[in-house]
């Protein structure tokens, strides 16, 4: 009877087995993670396909590869959701398209079409992606710009009934493509020409189909309407439009509205108390980057283009008033020795130096550069207690307006750690994680991306914590970031102890519309 009792309890232990470890391909074992909702703690993602399939403190599984991340952060992929990449990303050049710049900072998601200049063919952009596999994933918004010089053109006007009617039709058709929403630069001329109820009216399309409306403000500073009114304006276009506002690239730019932050805060937080859907992005520089026209020129003096602003420069009768604008636009930027030109003949000098060395004051050499082309300036604008005062706010994203000659396109999340959190301690390494990847998928409606957890798409990040930061500078943009271990973009190692795999994973995320609202 013994002998049966124990022949009958090892055969219950036979059939109690453990069942064999879960095989997956990839793991990434002991660092520690943030998954971008929850306090973090070191432990395990086990991967498979585009999937992860673990996160939790040991994932015990039969792993094709391990990463060893012991003493690294582990987080999301980083994602942007303002910058001018998408050159890059449609690059004949499939080095261009891997964006290394932005996986070398564990940038594995960015939006392109900010500041309205998105194509209406938005079928196109995002299925280039198909024959010309890109580095990262990337979401298109429909530019205001864009659509309103193919209707109206370059003009100082208002559309009659039947262009705007025929720019709704383009915002709605490029919405029903897969637009992330309308994205609008009512800074720049064109754009700068057209009304509230216009943009209202475009926005209103893109609202009913369930997109975002994206600002690059009319006014950063005192150009025109200024900062707290331009801010008003794309709280009231969200508003009337129908859909969530977001401030492109938050800043008080110059030195007539330095100091303003606080009060614009306090703006955007009545809005979102009245129940109003309004977030913002920042890049951690106090130089912004434009173009020499765009910092300078009187909005007046660029009606019809590039052609009518060089022929305004050869009419005495309006000598004394073009210079009398370009005066007081240098004078709102700092000066001549604040503006840096980076591209052209006269790359990587100040208008001073350039003035300098052609025997002219800062107006005439502005204009003798100008005549030649509209290079892109980096202009020192903003002030450092300005900056920490947006970053702090829990709506306010990271984003990098990545665009050439600027160290932003190669540094800006790395720097936001390394200044910002690591050293300054503006904001927590939580709250910088948090703001570089799940609050941008949540805010947008990237599902699946932004969060480690079950299911999600595998876009990872793995950095070290003593070494991440930005090496690129005014005086050397190009310069890559460094301390970036590992990227992984939809499951595939896209960097692999610090170095580019020159595998292209991304994939072109198509905006799904309002069920109802296309045809």
């Amino acid at each position: 009877m013994k002998v049966a009792l124990l022949l009958g309890i090892a055969t219950l232990s036979l059939g109690a087995a453990s069942p064999a470890p879960q095989k997956v391909d990839l793991l990434i074992r002991g660092g520690t993670i943030y998954t971008g909702s929850a306090e973090p703690f070191v432990g395990d993602v086990a991967i498979t396909g585009d999937r992860i399939v673990a996160v939790r403190r040991h994932a015990d599984v039969d792993a094709a590869r391990v990463i060893d991340a012991s003493g690294m952060i582990v987080a999301p992929g980083f994602i942007d959701p303002h910058t001018h990449m998408g050159g890059d990303l449609a690059s004949d050049d499939a080095q261009k398209r891997l964006v290394p710049a932005f996986l070398m900072q564990g940038v594995t998601t960015a939006f392109i079409g900010n500041d309205g200049g998105g194509s209406p063919d938005v079928a196109h952009v995002l299925g280039s992606a198909a024959s010309r596999p890109v580095g990262i994933n990337y979401a298109a918004y429909v530019g205001f710009g864009a659509v309103r010089e193919k209707v109206v053109g370059e003009a100082d006007r208002a559309p009659s009934g039947a262009e705007l009617a025929q720019m709704k039709t383009l915002v709605a058709s490029a919405m029903c493509e897969g637009a992330l929403g309308l994205s609008t630069g009512l800074f720049y001329a064109p754009q700068s020409f057209a009304k509230t109820d216009e943009v209202v009216a475009l926005a209103r399309e893109a609202g009913k189909r369930g997109g975002v409306y994206d600002s690059h403000i009319r006014d950063e500073s005192s150009y025109t309407v200024g900062l707290a009114a331009a801010i008003d304006e794309a709280i009231a276009i969200g508003r009337q439009g129908g859909l969530p506002a977001h401030i492109s690239h938050i800043k008080a730019l110059g030195v007539d509205v330095q100091g303003q932050a606080p009060a614009i805060i306090a703006k955007i937080e009545a809005a979102r108390r009245a129940g109003q859907n309004v977030t913002a992005d920042q890049y951690p520089w106090s130089a912004s980057g434009t173009s020499l026209v765009a910092s300078l020129m009187p909005l007046w003096a660029q009606d019809g283009g590039r052609p009518a602003l060089l022929g305004r420069f050869d009419d005495p009768a309006l000598a004394a008033k073009l210079r009398a604008g370009i005066t007081e636009n240098l004078r709102k930027r700092g000066g001549a020795d604040k503006l840096l030109i980076v591209e052209g003949k006269y790359a990587n000098r100040t208008l001073a130096d350039v003035a300098k060395e052609l025997g002219q004051d800062p107006v005439t050499a502005a204009i003798s550069v100008i005549r030649i082309g509209d290079p892109g300036v980096v202009s020192f604008n903003q002030s450092e207690a300005d900056i920490a005062k947006f970053m702090r706010q829990p709506w306010v994203m990271t984003s990098s307006d990545a665009s050439g000659g600027h160290p932003r396109v190669y540094g800006s999340f790395a720097r936001k750690y390394d200044k910002y959190t690591r050293i300054d301690r503006v904001i927590t390494l939580r709250q910088f994680i948090e703001r570089s990847s799940a609050l941008t998928a949540d805010t947008f409606g990237l599902a699946g991306r932004g969060h480690l957890q079950r299911g999600a798409f595998a876009d990872v990040v793995v950095f070290d914590p003593a070494s991440y930061a930005a090496r690129a500078t005014y005086e050397q943009p190009t310069l890559l970031a460094q301390g970036v271990r590992t990227v992984v973009v939809n499951g595939v190692v896209a960097l692999d102890h610090g170095a580019l795999t020159g595998k292209a994973a991304g994939r072109a995320l198509a905006h799904m519309p309002t069920a109802g609202t296309c045809r």
